[in-house]
């Protein structure tokens, strides 16, 4: 059940003209009331003897008249809105119900607590199987403000009792970080301009996007307008910008003008401060990445998350997914066509997951941005699939780990966005990894050069050979190890290596696992001899030397 808290000015004249009218696109059917304060407010929807407008002059007066009787000094704000909303799939309530439910509300807003007499003025209105609205007026009958201290909070809490009283779909309790719903008006609206999400949902992915992509304020500006968006910057009186608005080509109102909206609607760390503040940490000023592949350098920064989240504090964590969730916006714009769909969901999903009441540290995962970032500006880089697979392949466990991150610190809304995101990323990983196994597969070596390899798997992590020996992936991974001999390196050297990296316990497939970390290994520049004798020599000298070990959490 899904509680929404509207304030408003003025009185409550449009507000009841609005819930008793058609409704936007003639969604209102059988307005009624089932519930007031005092149990008899005139129902313009019951008064089949007068006329409704009359009904309603009547009701929205007696409504307003204890703040019409402070004259000016009645506050500023005087409306309360609450639309209340059951889940598609929660049984139809009665009006009975739904009249005890809006007590519960009202009285847990601080609107019209239980026994209290001098309370404010409330009516619930109903106009369809699945919500009520709420509206009331923020002055009591005895002319004082209501105490209604975090009443957002308070009905939040009270929603979730609701819930469980009555058998509901049971929602998970948020911390105030979440986006910005779209309201009903702009649902309606995408439907009549035949897009399947609103304006307020589009803007927020491109802007997500040009944030992960750009590197400086201007770039970011850029990037956005390039992609059709129109911004408008808020000034302050020195002529600084203070903050932005965006806007999409074709989204008017009535009057033809472009609908904006402010970063910070759209969601909380889209505020023109906090992508100043993010856009700071990617600067190429304070630390430049080495040259290499860009692909491997984003396998890599990936893979430390897990480590990060389980050993570093809790502010480069959260910088940690809010890089991770950056990536995951921009890597749908480098898939093929078949995988794109899935891979936009997943970002979409791990948006939730990216925030939380934690401040970010977003300068520990620099590396990570500035990496995908090279991939997105160089479609050259894109390859066979081989680089966004490996990606992938790290990425589906450190989102495995930022769902346990959430878990334990109680953020049941980002445990579930992140669960959500796995669905959607092994949907994609299979569509993109399997045709890039399977031509690798195709190059697997001799069958004496295998059992040589299944040998060395036996000796170095007799735990999983079994395992990686009947997998699929097997001849893939035996492929990898051949070309790494094929380009100077040492199989035993390069299978130890991808083997110290990370720990295999926590892979769906220790095969496919390897084959990744082998195919990066096996790219770099193969060592001298003089370097392998060095190593070789300083092994003998350190046999008990431990390996690298991460943190043990299975993947889901």
């Amino acid at each position: 059940m899904i509680p929404k808290i509207i304030l408003g000015k003025g009185d409550t004249r449009r507000l009841i003209a609005y819930l008793f009218g058609k409704g936007t696109a003639n969604e209102h059917v059988d307005p009624h009331l089932v519930a007031s304060w005092n149990g008899f407010a005139p129902d313009p929807g019951r008064s089949p003897h007068r006329a409704p407008k009359e009904v309603e002059k009547q009701l929205h007066t007696q409504l307003d008249q204890p703040v019409a009787m402070l004259g000016r000094r009645a506050p500023q704000t005087t409306v309360w809105h609450c639309p209340v909303r059951a889940a598609p799939e929660d049984p139809i309530l009665s009006d009975a119900q739904w009249a005890e439910i809006a007590r519960r509300i009202v009285a847990a807003a601080g609107i019209a607590p239980t026994g209290d007499t001098e309370a404010c003025r409330w009516v619930a209105v109903r106009h369809a199987d699945d919500h009520i609205h709420i509206a009331a007026t923020l002055v009591r009958q005895d002319g004082r403000r209501p105490r209604r201290d975090h009443d957002i909070r308070a009905v939040q809490r009270e929603a979730r009792q609701i819930e469980i009283d009555y058998g509901l779909r049971r929602l998970r309790p948020g911390d105030g970080t979440a986006a910005k719903r779209p309201t009903s008006k702009e649902v309606f609206k995408a439907r009549r301009l035949g897009q399947d999400v609103t304006s307020r949902e589009i803007l927020r992915l491109r802007v997500r996007r040009a944030m992960a992509a750009a590197s400086t304020e201007a770039e970011f500006f850029a990037l956005l307008e390039a992609t059709g968006v129109t911004v408008r910057l808020k000034l302050g009186p020195s002529g600084d910008a203070l903050g932005c608005n965006f806007a999409l080509p074709g989204d008017t109102n009535d009057k033809g003008e472009p609908v904006f909206y402010a970063g910070s609607t759209l969601a909380g760390d889209l505020s023109l401060p906090k992508i100043r503040q993010r856009l700071a940490t990617t600067t190429p000023e304070p630390v430049a990445i080495r040259p290499g592949n860009p692909w491997h350098q984003a396998t890599a920064a990936t893979e430390r998350i897990p480590h990060h989240l389980t050993r570093s504090n809790d502010e480069a964590a959260q910088g940690q997914l809010a890089a991770l969730g950056g990536a995951l916006d921009l890597l749908p714009l480098t898939a093929p066509a078949a995988a794109r769909a899935e891979l936009e969901r997943a970002a979409v999903a791990f948006e939730r997951a990216t925030r939380s009441r934690i401040a970010a540290d977003h300068a520990s995962a620099r590396i990570l941005r500035r990496s995908v970032q090279a991939i997105w500006k160089d479609p050259a880089q894109h390859g066979d699939g081989a680089g966004l697979a490996m990606l992938l392949d790290v990425a589906l466990t450190a989102v495995a780990y930022a769902m346990h991150w959430h878990r334990t610190r109680q953020h049941a809304q980002q445990q579930a966005a992140a669960e959500q995101t796995l669905v959607h990323l092994q949907a994609a990983y299979a569509q993109i990894a399997e045709p890039v196994l399977a031509t690798l597969a195709s190059r697997a070596p001799s069958p004496q050069a295998k059992r040589r390899y299944a040998h060395q798997l036996q000796q170095a992590v007799p735990e999983h050979a079994e395992r990686i020996l009947a997998d699929s992936a097997w001849d893939a991974l035996a492929a990898v190890l051949a070309e790494a001999e094929a380009a100077g390196h040492n199989a035993t050297t390069v299978l130890d290596r991808a083997l110290s990296q990370r720990t295999l316990d926590d892979a769906q497939s220790p095969a496919r696992a390897l084959t990744w970390r082998i195919r990066r290994l096996g790219e770099r520049h193969a060592p001298g001899p003089r370097a392998q004798a060095a190593k070789a020599g300083y092994a003998a000298a350190h046999p008990t030397a431990p390996r690298p070990q991460e943190p043990q959490t299975r993947r889901r």
